[in-house]
Protein backbone atom coordinates (compact mmCIF):
# COMPACT_ATOMS: atom_id res chain seq x y z
CA UNK A 1 0.00 0.00 0.00
CA UNK A 2 2.65 2.56 0.59
CA UNK A 3 4.24 2.32 -2.91
CA UNK A 4 0.64 3.14 -4.05
CA UNK A 5 0.74 5.95 -2.18
CA UNK A 6 3.94 7.28 -3.20
CA UNK A 7 2.95 6.87 -7.15
CA UNK A 8 -0.35 8.74 -6.18
CA UNK A 9 1.46 11.20 -4.38
CA UNK A 10 3.92 11.84 -7.10
CA UNK A 11 2.08 11.80 -9.70
CA UNK A 12 3.83 8.93 -10.73
CA UNK A 13 7.09 9.95 -9.86
CA UNK A 14 7.03 13.13 -12.37
CA UNK A 15 7.79 14.84 -8.87
CA UNK A 16 10.93 13.41 -9.12
CA UNK A 17 12.00 15.14 -11.93
CA UNK A 18 14.73 17.60 -11.31
CA UNK A 19 13.07 21.08 -11.52
CA UNK A 20 10.13 23.23 -10.96
CA UNK A 21 8.23 20.20 -9.68
CA UNK A 22 4.53 21.65 -9.06
CA UNK A 23 4.94 23.39 -12.55
CA UNK A 24 5.57 19.78 -14.09
CA UNK A 25 1.94 18.48 -11.97
CA UNK A 26 0.43 21.55 -13.57
CA UNK A 27 1.18 21.19 -16.78
CA UNK A 28 0.89 17.65 -17.40
CA UNK A 29 -2.64 18.04 -15.46
CA UNK A 30 -3.43 20.93 -18.03
CA UNK A 31 -2.73 18.87 -21.33
CA UNK A 32 -4.28 15.70 -19.87
CA UNK A 33 -7.92 18.01 -18.68
CA UNK A 34 -7.32 19.40 -22.25
CA UNK A 35 -6.85 15.54 -24.28
CA UNK A 36 -9.71 14.34 -22.07
CA UNK A 37 -12.26 17.32 -22.64
CA UNK A 38 -15.20 15.10 -24.09
CA UNK A 39 -15.34 13.53 -20.79
CA UNK A 40 -14.18 16.18 -18.23
CA UNK A 41 -16.50 19.08 -19.87
CA UNK A 42 -19.62 16.71 -19.75
CA UNK A 43 -20.95 17.65 -16.49
CA UNK A 44 -19.69 20.34 -13.61
CA UNK A 45 -20.76 17.22 -11.69
CA UNK A 46 -18.28 14.51 -13.16
CA UNK A 47 -15.36 17.56 -12.68
CA UNK A 48 -16.73 17.69 -8.98
CA UNK A 49 -16.42 14.43 -8.30
CA UNK A 50 -13.14 13.66 -9.80
CA UNK A 51 -11.65 16.86 -7.55
CA UNK A 52 -13.18 15.40 -4.37
CA UNK A 53 -11.72 12.28 -5.03
CA UNK A 54 -8.14 13.28 -6.26
CA UNK A 55 -9.01 15.68 -2.87
CA UNK A 56 -9.24 12.57 -0.96
CA UNK A 57 -6.56 10.40 -1.84
CA UNK A 58 -4.15 12.73 -2.58
CA UNK A 59 -4.31 14.05 1.82
CA UNK A 60 -3.68 10.62 2.04
CA UNK A 61 -0.73 10.55 -0.13
CA UNK A 62 0.22 13.96 1.29
CA UNK A 63 0.53 12.37 4.84
CA UNK A 64 2.34 9.47 3.60
CA UNK A 65 4.90 11.53 1.96
CA UNK A 66 5.70 13.82 4.94
CA UNK A 67 5.81 10.63 6.62
CA UNK A 68 7.94 9.28 4.33
CA UNK A 69 10.16 11.97 3.62
CA UNK A 70 10.38 13.34 7.27
CA UNK A 71 9.49 16.63 5.81
CA UNK A 72 6.45 19.40 5.66
CA UNK A 73 4.68 19.54 2.12
CA UNK A 74 7.59 17.72 0.95
CA UNK A 75 8.16 19.30 -3.23
CA UNK A 76 8.02 15.39 -4.75
CA UNK A 77 4.16 15.29 -3.20
CA UNK A 78 2.38 16.97 -6.94
CA UNK A 79 -1.08 15.24 -6.58
CA UNK A 80 -1.97 18.82 -4.87
CA UNK A 81 -1.10 20.24 -7.91
CA UNK A 82 -3.35 18.00 -9.77
CA UNK A 83 -6.34 18.84 -7.97
CA UNK A 84 -5.61 22.96 -7.99
CA UNK A 85 -5.33 22.80 -11.57
CA UNK A 86 -7.91 21.07 -11.95
CA UNK A 87 -10.09 23.79 -10.18
CA UNK A 88 -8.78 26.35 -11.99
CA UNK A 89 -9.79 24.50 -15.12
CA UNK A 90 -13.61 24.41 -14.04
CA UNK A 91 -16.39 26.08 -17.05
CA UNK A 92 -13.01 27.49 -19.13
CA UNK A 93 -13.49 27.33 -23.15
CA UNK A 94 -11.45 24.40 -24.56
CA UNK A 95 -8.97 26.53 -26.51
CA UNK A 96 -5.35 26.38 -25.80
CA UNK A 97 -5.48 30.04 -25.49
CA UNK A 98 -7.97 29.87 -22.59
CA UNK A 99 -6.09 26.47 -20.60
CA UNK A 100 -2.54 28.44 -21.34
CA UNK A 101 -3.92 31.48 -19.58
CA UNK A 102 -5.83 28.72 -16.69
CA UNK A 103 -2.46 27.39 -16.06
CA UNK A 104 -0.26 30.68 -15.73
CA UNK A 105 -2.85 31.88 -13.18
CA UNK A 106 -2.88 28.70 -10.99
CA UNK A 107 1.17 28.58 -10.85
CA UNK A 108 1.04 32.21 -9.90
CA UNK A 109 -1.29 32.14 -7.66
CA UNK A 110 0.38 28.49 -6.15
CA UNK A 111 3.61 29.92 -5.76
CA UNK A 112 2.61 33.85 -4.60
CA UNK A 113 0.59 32.28 -2.37
CA UNK A 114 -1.50 35.25 -1.55
CA UNK A 115 -4.12 35.75 1.61
CA UNK A 116 -5.51 33.25 3.14
CA UNK A 117 -3.42 30.38 1.34
CA UNK A 118 0.05 30.39 3.20
CA UNK A 119 -2.57 30.22 6.27
CA UNK A 120 -3.86 27.11 5.10
CA UNK A 121 -0.75 25.56 4.05
CA UNK A 122 0.13 25.36 8.25
CA UNK A 123 -3.27 22.81 8.31
CA UNK A 124 -1.56 19.50 9.52
CA UNK A 125 -0.57 16.87 7.35
CA UNK A 126 -1.72 15.89 4.01
CA UNK A 127 -4.98 18.11 4.14
CA UNK A 128 -2.52 21.23 4.61
CA UNK A 129 -1.13 20.06 1.26
CA UNK A 130 -4.25 19.74 -0.72
CA UNK A 131 -6.13 22.58 0.57
CA UNK A 132 -3.71 25.44 -0.25
CA UNK A 133 -3.26 24.10 -4.27
CA UNK A 134 -7.17 24.03 -4.33
CA UNK A 135 -7.82 27.81 -3.04
CA UNK A 136 -5.10 28.61 -5.17
CA UNK A 137 -7.36 26.80 -7.91
CA UNK A 138 -10.34 29.15 -6.93
CA UNK A 139 -8.24 32.38 -6.75
CA UNK A 140 -7.20 32.02 -10.60
CA UNK A 141 -10.23 30.42 -11.62
CA UNK A 142 -12.10 33.71 -10.37
CA UNK A 143 -9.43 36.15 -11.41
CA UNK A 144 -10.13 33.84 -15.30
CA UNK A 145 -13.31 34.11 -15.07
CA UNK A 146 -13.40 37.85 -14.27
CA UNK A 147 -10.97 38.73 -16.76
CA UNK A 148 -12.60 37.06 -19.47
CA UNK A 149 -15.84 38.76 -18.76
CA UNK A 150 -14.15 42.08 -18.54
CA UNK A 151 -12.71 41.54 -22.01
CA UNK A 152 -15.73 40.72 -23.50
CA UNK A 153 -17.07 43.92 -22.47
CA UNK A 154 -14.31 46.27 -23.70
Amino acid sequence: MKKIWLVLGTLFFIGYIPGPTGTYGSLVTTVIVYLLKPYWSASLYIQAIAIAGIFIIGTAAGSYLEQHLDRKDPRHCVIDELAGQMVSLLLVPHTLVSYFFAFLLFRLFDILKPFPIRRLERIPHGMGIMIDDIAAGIYALAVFHIASYVWDKI
